[in-house]
């Protein structure tokens, strides 16, 4: 009889095209009852208009997974920059609403 335990192991494929990655620089946040839906968007700065780049719906219990490991990776960003130069919530100005970009 084979006493081997099951792996908890899951194997994660991703495509080129998935792997490419999309580039957003806003994040938009809502929940109902049931999920958590996290808008990736791409501002930039002058167009009347910003486009969702990519959306992701979440259980509650998914969110926090994401929630904790954001904050597991921050810290360790911030551990191996040992500069705490990193940007303050406070201090973060959303780019929408009238705000022009120069070149």
């Amino acid at each position: 009889m084979d006493n081997k335990k099951p792996s908890n192991e899951i194997q994660v494929e991703i495509s080129e095209e998935i792997a490419q990655g999309t580039y957003a620089n806003l994040a938009i946040i809502s929940h109902s009852a049931s999920e958590f839906i996290l808008d990736f968007i791409r501002v930039v700065p002058g167009a009347p208009k910003a486009k969702v780049k990519s959306r992701v719906i979440l259980t509650p219990d998914n969110a926090k997974r994401l929630l904790y490991a954001l904050q597991d990776n921050v810290a360790k960003f911030e551990e191996q920059a040992n500069s705490g130069k990193t940007a303050k919530f406070d201090d973060f100005i959303p780019p929408i609403g009238g705000i022009q970009g120069e070149a």
